[in-house]
């Protein structure tokens, strides 16, 4: 099965990846390679070529769902918000915003839960998360006003895992409160923060 006509490297490793996902996520990390190529439409030989090993397009894999969500805050920021808690409300409205389709997002979730039992991706997510976390808490938010806006947000995020929407009113009016409650200086200064 040789190089698809037409299709580019990119092109190529972009199906490998699609393929390497949908494979996980019915047959789970035991999915071979043969399957993978098979479903991308090239060779084994061609996967071989643009990932020397599963452990090498798992890992990618992962790297991918990881920037895509990085990609989804960042494009979420306001560029005319200077305000401290700026990145947190880009984080919120990346979590919250209505999915185009709901069954992608259940299967995205999925496939990032399925892929954290390989150590290597495990430790890739830990450093991901530790680095998200950092760039939040240098946010300038007070710690409890950010661990209640995100604590809040990522639970309702996970609503698809369980057939619910997040694309109804009552998830919109929420995010618009947390968005609210990273904008409350004043408050903030009433309340008694520890260290």
């Amino acid at each position: 099965m040789g190089r698809t006509a037409g299709r580019s490297p990119e092109d190529t490793r972009r199906a490998l990846l699609d393929a390497a996902g949908e494979a996980i996520r019915t047959r789970g990390v035991n999915a071979t390679l043969d399957e993978i190529a098979r479903h991308a439409g090239v060779s084994k030989g061609g996967l071989i070529y643009h990932f020397a090993s599963k452990d090498e397009l798992i890992l990618e894999l992962a790297r991918d769902l990881l920037a895509s969500f990085r990609a989804q805050v960042e494009g979420r920021l306001d560029p005319a918000d200077t305000e401290p808690g700026r990145y947190t409300r880009a984080y919120v409205r990346a979590l919250l915003a209505p999915a185009a389709d709901e069954v992608a997002v259940r299967k995205a979730m999925a496939l990032i839960t399925q892929l954290t039992t390989v150590p290597a991706v495990a430790e890739l997510v830990d450093a991901d998360t530790r680095q998200l976390n950092a760039e939040l808490h240098a946010d300038g938010l007070p710690p409890d006003v950010l661990t209640l806006v995100i604590a809040a947000a990522d639970g309702v995020s996970s609503a698809p895992l369980w057939g619910e929407t997040v694309d109804r009113p009552a998830i919109r009016q929420l995010e618009r409160r947390l968005i609210q409650l990273t904008r409350q200086p004043a408050w903030w200064q009433q309340l008694p923060w520890e260290e």
